[in-house]
């Protein structure tokens, strides 16, 4: 995919992207850490910054909606956190979360209630004080939503207000992911009762706190936030203006961050990365994301119902092969859903690795050793996603799969997946939190909406697992069964893991202070120019 997924496939897309991208440090991890700490503002470095400047992004696609409670686009995600704050924020290594507008929390001793302090003197962009009852409007607000991120909240029980800047959040049963659910953009906190407008007219121009407001939007061109004068970081933002500019074209993105009308080039692909690298005033990073690529196949259908069909794909996947070609070295191989950067991963766990010679051995015990038809779905005009069916299809060949590859668009591609409509395709996920709960309980349990992950695989004993690990509080317990899910999932071959892929950025040398965290999300208040 030209690196970013069609709406509402990012698992939680989801993301994820879409969804989505958790603590998995969970709340356990945090009682070792002070609860009550207070944040640490960086605005000191930020005041010896260039101040000014209107920073241009380009990027392949525009955002689709700035509804915080229902979008999964990444294009839309990474606009919409610049306005709306949440009361926790992800570390910048994607492994916990730390106060943001909550100064704050403190959980209670039965791991069922925690107690938010809120920080005083935030207002919104409309100048309006930021209070309890705006926490609680807003959270109520994601909680109730169909269809789009509610799943995140679903173990909140009620949202209390005992004073303007007190927030003491119920879940009905202990959930360690809580603290990281809150740090998840649909959590952002705006005014109560959308400042006296219907929720339509809200979205259309949102307020929220965030260093940047709302400007101007040309659909399928160009949006434009502005710099909030009243940011509650002092000396932040230090730009004027951000432009995310859309540029479908591959070429003519690079062009303009070379010609100077862009500052930052959102997704380059791998093919360019050496030779931006050799070009004068410009720079080229390469953020560790969360981001796993992974072939879907539809255990709806025969014969993918059949695990050692399922396994066999799997082991005739050569990953190294697609590492090389396809990200030009760029990546690593998967060996589980989970990625390195997320919280609990195992590395040890074994996956299933390129061995032909037991693929060839699982097709002989599967329902269909002689072989068989099917049809790969395919984005057109993804580039990415055409070599990986094209290798894909050589392997395959050798099992006595013929596999045919149908091209159509990426919002085709995203409907009929997400309705069980294929055979087996190509997806991704990246994560939205700093806990493994969001991806976990997406790839592996039905309930969740995200039909594993578009596989149809429904498995009690992982669904089990996958409970328990949401309400263990204890880190090393935690991690054990975060390991037994790893491994016991793989052995089913639901996905066939391929690799993971660092977030590139290609950027003018002008540009400080521009980082991507492992969910892909960025701080454009410590950016100037």
């Amino acid at each position: 995919m030209n690196d970013e997924i069609p709406e509402g496939l990012r698992v939680p897309m989801i993301s994820r992207r879409r969804m989505l991208r958790l603590s998995g440090l969970g709340i356990g991890a945090f009682s070792a850490a002070p609860l009550l700490a207070a944040c640490g503002s960086s605005s000191d470095t930020t005041s010896a910054k260039k101040k000014g400047g209107n920073l241009v992004i380009v990027r392949a696609q525009d955002s689709v909606n700035m509804d915080k409670t229902t979008v999964f686009s990444n294009a839309s995600l990474w606009v919409y956190q610049q306005m709306y704050e949440t009361l926790v924020a992800m570390t910048d290594d994607g492994q916990g979360v730390k106060p943001w507008l909550a100064e704050s929390y403190q959980m209670s001793a039965d791991n069922l209630s925690c107690t938010f302090k809120l920080r005083s003197g935030v207002k919104f962009h409309n100048g309006q004080p930021v209070t309890s009852a705006d926490v609680k409007f807003s959270i109520d607000e994601s909680s109730k939503t169909k269809g789009g991120w509610e799943f995140i909240n679903s173990a909140i029980k009620e949202v209390k207000t005992p004073d303007p800047l007190t927030v003491v959040i119920t879940t009905k049963y202990p959930w360690a992911p809580l603290l990281a659910d809150l740090s998840c953009p649909n959590n952002g906190i705006i005014p109560k009762d959308y400042a006296g407008k219907s929720s339509k007219d809200f979205y259309q121009a949102p307020v929220g706190t965030g260093p940047f407001m709302w400007g101007t939007w040309q659909k399928g061109s160009a949006l434009t936030l502005k710099k909030n004068p009243s940011y509650w970081q002092p000396g932040k933002p230090a730009v004027d203006t951000v432009t995310w500019k859309v540029v479908p074209d591959t070429n003519a993105r690079a062009l303009q961050l070379q010609g100077g009308q862009a500052q930052i080039n959102e997704a380059p692909p791998f093919s360019s990365i050496s030779q931006v690298k050799n070009t004068p005033n410009l720079k080229v990073d390469l953020f560790p994301s969360t981001r796993t690529d992974y072939i879907l196949m539809n255990q709806t259908k025969k014969p993918y119902d059949d695990v050692h069909v399922r396994r066999a794909i799997s082991y005739a996947i050569d990953r190294q092969a697609l590492v090389k070609n396809i990200l030009f070295g760029s990546g690593s191989v998967a060996n589980s859903f989970m990625m390195p950067s997320a919280p609990y991963y195992d590395k040890n766990s074994p996956g299933l690795q390129y061995d032909m010679a037991k693929a060839k051995q699982e097709m002989a015990q599967s329902s269909v050793p002689q072989g068989f038809t099917t049809t790969y779905l395919a984005q057109s005009g993804d580039a990415m996603d055409a070599s990986i069916a094209q290798i894909l299809q050589a392997s395959l060949k050798q099992l006595g799969i013929t596999m045919k590859i149908q091209n159509v668009d990426p919002s085709a591609q995203h409907d009929l997946t997400t309705k069980l409509q294929y055979e087996i395709s190509h997806s991704y996920w990246t994560m939205d939190l700093a806990d493994p709960d969001e991806l976990v309980q997406y790839a592996l349990d039905p309930k969740s909406g995200g039909h594993s992950f578009n596989t149809g695989m429904n498995d009690p004993d992982l669904i089990a697992l996958v409970h328990k690990a949401q309400r263990e509080f204890d880190k090393t317990k935690r991690q054990e069964l975060y390991n037994q899910i790893q491994e016991k999932a793989a052995a089913t071959a639901f996905l066939g893991f391929l690799f993971y892929t660092p977030f590139p950025y290609t950027q003018s040398d002008k540009v400080k202070g521009f980082k991507v965290l492992p969910t892909g999300y960025y701080h454009l208040e410590d950016v100037s120019l």
